[in-house]
């Protein structure tokens, strides 16, 4: 099955886990699946890092360089590709991000959250 036809089967009703697995496919598919965890992390970083400057660009008053403009990546796209990695790297670790997410949030439930202000 190629790329294409694997994407055509996501919908908004595919589950997480099912996301999770359709991206450990095209990655594979790619050539990625021998990166190791450090590579993958180094990625990561890198990713949320040209989220970063697309938060910056698009939704602050901070400056940006406008002869690098159209070089900028959308928010939306920047989003995706930190979403893409770290399924990647929970792939590589083992991590069933749906399940660590409920475990998760089961602990959150019992925490008393403040806020100061």
């Amino acid at each position: 099955m190629n790329q294409v036809e694997l994407l055509d089967k996501l919908t908004r009703k595919s589950s997480l886990t099912e996301v999770q697995e359709y991206i450990k496919t095209v990655l594979d598919l790619r050539g990625f699946s021998d990166e190791s965890i450090q590579e993958s992390m180094l990625i990561l970083l890198e990713e949320v890092g040209e989220l970063a400057k697309a938060v910056r660009k698009g939704h602050t008053k901070m400056s940006v360089d406008a002869d690098k403009m159209q070089s900028y990546d959308t928010v939306e796209s920047e989003v995706a590709d930190v979403f893409v990695v770290l399924l990647a790297v929970c792939n590589k670790l083992g991590i069933n991000l749906l399940d660590a997410l409920v475990e998760k949030e089961r602990q959150n439930c019992s925490r008393n959250w403040t806020f100061e202000r």
